[in-house]
């Protein structure tokens, strides 16, 4: 920290209590300063001949036939007061880069300019703040947050103004020019790095962002504008900044954060920090966690509706890279009917927008087939976030059938190659909403294709009592379909759903089983073992890999009988759509095995 000593005779003022200060001499006080709540009794001589206000002041109380004059409003109150005093007498005095502004302001207020006498004091603390102050990172930043009480004056002397001046020059320097102390207390090696000296690292290019953390709003908003007109700062560098200062500021806690005490000051923030966002709309400026929080306290603190489109703007251009966790939005209350916890219909709005940015994206040289196929990547990344926040909804029972289909449907058909996320939320959807109209139903099972089930997702959903029945023998031909391992029966299975639409569900209470995804060779190979187990003869040696509720065994026994007829009519025709694949028998041996399985498995349950 720099300092200025001026004068050289011993300081003499002396205190009577909190309200009275004197000068210890052999000759009687003349004059009495209030300022403030106290009053200094000093002498006339040593003030006028550094002071033109006093000079004026005192002169009219003389004519008032009075020796004591009052400052109004005197910048820096009576610290700066005894300062500019102590000067006069020719005592010591220190200057700080905490004390500098309220003396320069208080030096203002008297008039101590060179007209008066040469070497006064506004002169030494120019020469002080120019040669000392605004070389020095530290200082600077200090004395700007200390102008911040002494408004109009500090800005009004232009110490506001130089001091930005200086921090934004200071942050455009080449790092490797970087000769005086900051505040890094980042981890900047790692634990097995040995260092050789200290002093010859260079230091990293966000050096500056700790320290301007510390200054207040207002400040930080005018030190930043500086910063991104020299045009030298990059746009990651920015985006870094704002969100360590939103860190330093902003509480993680609700209560503080929406408080009737915080509210304002933190929409303040949350505005100030949108307004100051890079010019940059892309990843490359700022994080879509960094934009997501700052949409959530957004929409908490009532911040402006522009701003928080701006954010939404932001965010759908990156939306892929978000978490479940970012868009679990908040809904403020309007009092009107029953609303949902999280803002599904902004996050619909979202996810709509970043498609539509994509939408125009198609293969043409090797350059856009490598940009098509990154954006194929994104959208499958989107389509995962999208099923896992519907997972996280469907819970509510607030959630109404068409914000989840709106949802469900926004995510293009590129991003979603394997259905299980989306049939893990319908399946959530239909345990929350179990008086669904069976038109509903339908409409939400419709969103998934079967055949985009991995195998474990087959076996689950086919246990299913929640799933239509139509659904389930659905999920359970085309996973025979995709073993080609028999010959499929479309003819026979369509006089069967029919059936089935009246069959009444049968209650079951299997095992929940958790839904991953697999590779594709890993699913055909599992579904191999499955479904043709369950297809041919050798269910009855692997029946315990897969509990059927019985109004499935009832389907599959009258796809049994329907199979044996075709294979005892020699001249028969095949069904249309049926597969080529050689017939399979199935031996006594095994049909009497698999009764007796079947017999044992539901006299258990």
């Amino acid at each position: 920290m720099k300092f200025m000593k001026l004068g050289s005779k011993p300081d003499s003022f002396q205190s009577n209590g909190s309200d009275i200060r004197f000068v210890a001499s052999d000759l009687a006080t003349d004059v009495v300063v209030q300022v403030g709540e106290v009053k200094f009794y000093l002498h006339k001589f040593p003030l006028l001949s550094k002071s033109s206000k006093l000079q004026k002041l005192v002169l009219k109380a003389t004519s008032d036939g009075t020796d004591e004059i009052s400052l109004h409003d005197f910048p820096g109150g009576p610290k700066a007061f005894d300062i500019c005093a102590k000067f006069c007498y020719g005592m010591v005095v220190t200057l700080n880069p905490y004390n500098v502004v309220p003396t320069r302001c208080a030096a203002e207020y008297l008039e101590m300019t060179e007209t008066v006498d040469k070497g006064n004091l506004i002169f030494k603390i120019e020469v002080f703040l120019n040669s000392s102050i605004f070389r020095s990172w530290k200082d600077t930043i200090i004395v700007l947050q200390s102008a911040k009480n002494l408004f109009p004056w500090s800005e009004e002397l232009k110490i506001v103004g130089r001091c930005i001046d200086s921090i934004a020059a200071k942050t455009s320097v080449d790092p490797s020019n970087v000769n005086w102390s900051y505040t890094y207390s980042k981890r900047m090696n790692s634990a097995d790095e040995i260092v050789e000296t200290v002093e010859q690292r260079v230091p990293p290019k966000d050096w500056w962002i700790e320290d301007l953390c510390e200054l207040d709003v207002d400040l930080y908003k005018r030190v930043m504008v500086a910063i991104k007109s020299k045009g030298r700062m990059s746009a990651d560098l920015i985006g870094e900044a704002l969100r360590a200062y939103a860190v330093r500021w902003l509480p993680d806690r609700y209560e503080a954060l929406v408080g009737e005490d915080y509210a304002k000051r933190n929409r303040v923030l949350v505005e100030t920090i949108i307004w100051l966002l890079p010019s940059d709309k892309g990843p490359g400026g700022c994080s879509c966690r960094f934009l997501m929080k700052l949409l959530k306290v957004a929409i908490l603190v009532g911040a402006g509706e522009g701003l928080k489109e701006e954010l939404v703007n932001r965010v759908s251009i990156q939306l892929h890279k978000a978490s479940v966790k970012d868009l679990l939005l908040p809904v403020r209350s309007s009092g009107e009917g029953v609303s949902t916890n999280y803002d599904v219909e902004l996050v619909i709005e979202l996810v709509r927008s970043y498609v539509a940015r994509n939408e125009d994206v198609q293969g043409g040289d090797e350059k856009e087939m490598i940009e098509l196929s990154f954006e194929r990547e994104n959208l499958i990344a989107l389509g995962e976030l999208v099923d896992g926040f519907l997972c996280e909804v469907a819970s509510d029972p607030n959630l109404g059938i068409n914000s989840f289909v709106e949802l469900a449907t926004a995510v293009p058909e590129m991003g979603r190659p394997i259905h299980d996320g989306l049939y893990t939320a319908i399946d959530i959807y239909l345990k929350e909403h179990p008086d669904m109209m069976k038109s509903d139903k339908k409409r939400i099972c419709g969103l998934m294709e079967v055949r985009k089930l991995s195998t474990e997702a087959s076996i689950h959903a086919a246990q299913n009592d929640r799933l239509p029945l139509r659904v389930v023998v659905q999920v359970l031909f085309f996973e025979q379909q995709r073993t080609a391992t028999s010959t499929p029966l479309p003819g026979k299975l369509n006089s069967i759903l029919e059936e089935s639409d009246h069959d009444p569900p049968q209650p079951i209470d299997p095992e929940p089983i958790s839904l991953k995804v697999s590779k594709e060779e890993r699913e055909r190979s599992k579904a191999r073992n499955s479904v043709t187990s369950l297809m041919s003869g050798r269910i009855a040696n692997r029946a315990d890999r897969l509990l059927l509720p019985s109004r499935s065994r009832r389907i599959f026994d009258k796809l049994w009988i329907g199979k044996g007829e075709r294979e005892n009519g020699k001249g028969e025709s095949e069904t249309s759509g049926s597969s080529q694949s050689p017939p399979v028998s199935v031996k006594a041996g095994e049909v009497k095995s698999l009764g007796s399985s079947r017999n044992r498995r539901y006299s258990v349950s």
